[in-house]
């Protein structure tokens, strides 16, 4: 691992929020700005207020307001990169680890929703995890996976990470804030 001249990106977290969003690892832009999610082309503003969790789209200079509505924002790996695929087995591995430590002593939210699914499983040896609940809990935490709302996701386009989202959130029980769901196909039905 070489030394950057890049700043280590805050999370935006507090004690017992209802979700947590996990990133594989902040991009060099967003660390550079200092606000999480703030490259061109990430969908995740756009995918969270589309899916009810926000009132409006945020910008990513708004992201400590997401604490008001019981939401942050942390990651597995602390180190930023111009891509994901530069992080190494053992930095996955170790940013579970401590993900695992700040989220069972110190913050204890409901739930943590990963973003990406390859980060999930290189974090904590989930081979075959998928998008959507898990079986797992970490820290007492219930675990979901999203897809990752990177612009190079071409796998989910705008409008399906959205939904994606909007499961996520009916879930967790959270009410639709943005009034564009209506949560019509994705109303919560007792099993």
């Amino acid at each position: 691992m070489s030394s950057h001249p890049y700043p280590t990106l805050p999370d935006v977290v507090a004690e017992g929020l209802d979700v947590v969003f996990v990133g594989i690892n902040p991009g060099l832009a967003s660390a550079l700005r200092g606000h999480s999610f703030s490259t061109p082309g990430n969908r995740m503003w756009p995918a969270l207020h589309r899916s009810g969790f926000t009132p409006h789209r945020f910008r990513p200079e708004e992201e400590r307001d997401l604490l008001g509505l019981g939401l942050g924002i942390t990651s597995i790996v602390r180190r930023p990169t111009a891509r994901a695929a530069e992080l190494t087995p053992d930095e996955f591995r170790q940013g579970g680890e401590d993900l695992v430590r700040r989220m069972d002593a110190l913050l204890r939210p409901s739930w943590l929703a990963f973003l990406g699914v390859i980060g999930y499983r290189a974090a904590f040896g989930a081979r075959d995890a998928g998008v959507g609940a898990q079986p797992a809990s970490i820290g007492g935490a219930r675990v979901w996976v999203l897809p990752n709302p990177s612009g190079l996701n071409a796998h989910y386009p705008p409008s399906a990470l959205a939904v994606e989202f909007a499961k996520l959130r009916v879930a967790t029980g959270l009410p639709d804030r943005s009034g564009l769901t209506g949560d019509g196909p994705f109303e919560h039905r007792p099993t």
